[in-house]
């Protein structure tokens, strides 16, 4: 993780060593005969700033989000309710129930107005940032990155890729409630620590050009490497029963972990069996696109029957 302090220098580096004197000049010459936009700022444009992705993750998401949860809930609150009771006594019946839908309502209006919009518009900017880390990562240590050959296989991969987590963090949830208490943590920690894993790595691969039944195979096959990395992510968000509180803190951690999954080198070939965690959500999945979308081919090949059979009709 160490490598967010010297990637940028790196990356600005080999964008500024692959361009040539020429096409800068000529480059320079458009920008001071066209516009009188500075040189300057069009290239503190182009240049990499992972660093300051990185800190703008965990201003948002700590600074702002997390810790203006913190101070309304664990700050104002517990304030307003020891002023309540200074003020009409803490032992008068009235007083609790007053103050139960005081609080009630302050939570609901705190929630509504602030937290959603704010978890909301997080999310999104949380979305782009990550791409931009992991794209500059990405170039720092392999290059150009391995486009799909056509856009509906792209968008194909892309929302079947979506299913599939939305189904595996399901999976997950389900587990946790298993009677036996220790089973039921384990394999919901195990299959979170997976899930965390692919959320890592599908940048890295996913610019290596592999396709989402390469990425979970891999994951599957090599396992205990996978539940190793995720650990520390999963660990850490399970501390918070909140859901927002333990959204926030993945998001302030999470881009460490695209680097992490860029830079690392998985250890493979000592596991010697494999555990297919992700072959219900893929069943489901198929079932559901299957009874959605349909099948092209076999309609294409019922009307296809269908019109030879009504031809055969009029001949007769």
């Amino acid at each position: 993780m160490l490598v967010i302090f010297y990637l940028d220098k790196e990356v600005n580096e080999r964008m500024l060593n692959k361009r040539s004197p020429s096409a800068t000049a000529i480059r320079q010459k458009r920008v001071d005969s066209r516009e009188s936009t500075p040189v300057r700022q069009l290239k503190k444009h182009e240049e990499s700033n992972v660093i300051k992705k990185v800190v703008q993750c965990a201003l948002l998401n700590g600074g702002i989000f997390l810790l203006s949860i913190l101070l309304f809930e664990y700050g104002v609150l517990p304030s307003i309710n020891k002023l309540f009771d200074l003020l009409f006594g803490t032992n008068s019946f009235m007083t609790r129930v007053v103050w139960y839908w005081i609080e009630y309502i302050s939570l609901l209006l705190f929630r509504t107005a602030w937290v959603i919009p704010l978890f909301l518009l997080s999310k999104i900017i949380n979305a782009l940032w990550f791409q931009d880390i992991a794209d500059s990562a990405y170039r720092y240590s392999r290059g150009r990155p391995v486009f799909f050959q056509s856009i509906s296989k792209f968008l194909a991969d892309s929302i079947f890729s979506v299913v599939i987590q939305f189904l595996f963090l399901f999976q997950a949830t389900l587990s946790s409630y298993i009677p036996l208490h220790p089973v039921g943590y384990i394999l919901a920690l195990a299959q979170t620590c997976l899930l965390y894993s692919l959320y890592s790595f599908e940048y890295k691969w996913f610019n290596m050009g592999w396709e989402l039944h390469k990425r979970l195979t891999f994951i599957e096959v090599n396992w205990p490497y996978f539940i190793g990395f995720g650990l520390p992510l999963a660990v850490v968000t399970q501390l918070s029963e909140s859901w927002i509180i333990s959204g926030c803190l993945f998001s302030i951690l999470f881009p460490l972990f695209i680097i992490s999954g860029n830079e690392a080198n998985p250890v493979t070939g000592i596991n010697h069996f494999s555990v297919h965690f992700f072959s219900p959500v893929v069943a489901v999945s198929n079932t559901l696109f299957s009874v959605t979308i349909g099948n092209p081919k076999r309609r294409v090949t019922r009307s296809s029957a269908e019109t030879t059979r009504a031809q055969q009709q009029r001949l007769h």
